[in-house]
């Protein structure tokens, strides 16, 4: 049997058959589990649904992920793996593959880039709710070849089969149950890390990044002793870390062992292994009915809540950039579009109920353009806004953190909210087109907002690069202080902008225990 190490040599001198698109060779690397070949797209070079573990499907489903297996000829890299079975009506290409066995990322570097270059990784994890998304949606070829960095996008379980908790799991897992996703994002960044040099990358220079649910499972890895030394920065994008708190494992068990019961798998020396044999179509329906789940903690994966990790210090400490769009609050209000003036103080009112008055004050109708833009606004600012404020407040007495606000009001909006009248600009997820090459874009930049996005892209991979998001070209990035320092990214130019929490009403949110979402 060839070695790696001989397999490439051979590669390297092969004909047409390891060509790439436009004729250029197609690239290869030696993996811990054996040979990938790639391809070179859009100037960047791809090596697309490379497993990291062993598919997650019969007496494997609901464990923890188990390593892949080998394989011995070159393993062709150049299309991507299914997404994960998704748990929501929407959010991906309905035509798009999804299964079970879907355990799988993709890579992107610049082209050239060879072992042992040392290139900074960006780790990036989807947002969905932890019920939808797929990595294969955010590929990092601009970012990678423009901006000298390799970007790694996964994907991960969702609904129940990523999250479902159970003390019939928990007597055979010793990480505990309730966390099969978190458990697979961190199983993904060890892949990561111990392939980095092969693949061109530093093992010792990786940021992990996330948007929404993305955003709180880095929050979960920050917290996590099993990510202990995995990463060396992270990036939060509309999702604070105490925006969401993680499950009780009691919590976590009682709505497993109802699930379990209305699946047929009632008796509990049993649940976990009839819950293994039902059908997926069935699991899968079932699954649609729950909660939105999330994190468990008071498991050995993770011990607590991560938010709280974070405000004992307790947590694996790294510099983090930390941030929001202006406004997102209006993909959360999308069912309030048609509201009229005269229903908005009722809703107020059902809301917040005794602080209502309060929330009317600082958000009267006459400040906004309709309805919509008002509950929007309240409900961005209450839900991720300032919570996200409170959690850079924690991160930064700890770690040099720096924080942003994305601010283009005319953002393209997602493929399927590119509706007549209705405006999504500076909505949650309206930065993920500006870092990376999103298939969710519903229309084209301007020349104004390619340049922007151009900008971010170069600041991410700044950070990536010295822990610091500031670059030659780039507006200064202060790293947050008492003064509140906050970068807007504006398609007319980025500025530091120093009253952010004010024109949120931060200090009147983080001061109320009143509901966002």
């Amino acid at each position: 049997m060839a070695t790696a190490l001989g397999v490439l040599a051979m590669l390297a001198g092969a004909g047409p058959a390891a060509a790439g698109r436009g004729g250029s060779p197609a690239p290869v690397a030696a993996t811990g589990s054996g040979v990938v070949r790639g391809q070179v797209v859009d100037g960047a070079e791809q090596f697309l649904g490379l497993p990291y573990a062993a598919p997650p499907v019969g007496d494997r489903r609901f464990r923890a992920p188990q390593p892949p297996a080998r394989w011995s000829a070159v393993r062709d890299a150049t299309a991507q793996g299914p997404a994960c079975v998704q748990f929501a009506p929407f959010g991906i290409d309905p035509a798009q593959p999804r299964s079970e066995d879907c355990l799988n990322l993709d890579v992107y570097r610049p082209r050239g880039t060879r072992p042992g270059t040392g290139l900074p990784v960006v780790f990036w994890i989807h947002g969905g709710g932890f019920v939808q998304g797929t990595g294969t949606q955010f590929a990092g070829r601009t970012m990678a070849d423009d901006h000298n960095v390799i970007v790694v996008s996964i994907n991960y379980r969702l609904g129940a089969l990523g999250y479902l908790g159970l003390p019939g799991f928990d007597a055979e897992t010793p990480e505990g149950s309730g966390n099969w996703g978190l458990l697979d994002q961190i199983t993904a960044l060890r892949w990561t890390k111990d392939n980095a040099r092969a693949l061109g990358g530093n093992p010792g220079n990786i940021t992990v990044t996330g948007q929404s649910a993305g955003s709180a499972s880095v929050c979960g890895i920050l917290a996590s002793p099993l990510a202990s030394g995995l990463a060396a920065k992270a990036v939060l994008q509309s999702g604070p870390c105490t925006l969401m708190e993680a499950r009780s494992r009691a919590d976590a068990h009682t709505q497993g062992t109802a699930f379990a019961a209305g699946l047929g798998c009632a008796d509990p020396a049993t649940a976990a292994a009839c819950l293994r044999s039902v059908p997926l179509p069935a699991l899968s329906a079932a699954g649609m009915r729950l909660p939105v789940p999330g994190l468990t903690s008071g498991v050995p994966a993770l011990p607590v809540d991560p938010g709280d990790a974070i405000e004992s210090g307790r947590w694996n400490k790294m510099p983090v950039v930390i941030g929001s769009t202006r406004s997102e609050g209006k993909m959360f209000a999308l069912d309030q579009v048609a509201m009229t003036p005269d229903r908005y103080p009722a809703f107020v009112a059902r809301q917040y109920g005794p602080l209502a008055p309060e929330v009317l004050a600082r958000y009267p109708l006459s400040a906004y353009a309709s309805p919509f833009h008002a509950v929007s606004a309240l409900v961005g600012d209450a839900s991720f806004i300032c919570r996200t404020s409170a959690t850079a407040e924690l991160l930064r007495r700890q770690v040099p953190t720096y924080r942003y606000e994305f601010d283009d009001p005319d953002s393209p909006p997602l493929i399927g909210l590119d509706l007549p009248g209705l405006d999504m600009g500076n909505a949650h997820s309206a930065e993920l087109a500006y870092l990376f090459d999103f298939t969710m874009q519903a229309r084209p930049f301007t020349a104004r907002q390619a340049a922007m996005a151009d900008r971010m892209k170069r600041a991410w991979a700044a950070f990536a690069w010295t822990g610091t998001p500031n670059a030659w070209g780039l507006s200064p990035w202060p790293p947050l202080t008492g003064r509140g320092d906050v970068l807007k990214f504006r398609p007319t130019g980025d500025v530091l902008f120093r009253s952010f929490d004010d024109e949120h009403h931060c200090g009147f949110w983080n001061s109320t225990a009143a509901p966002g979402l």
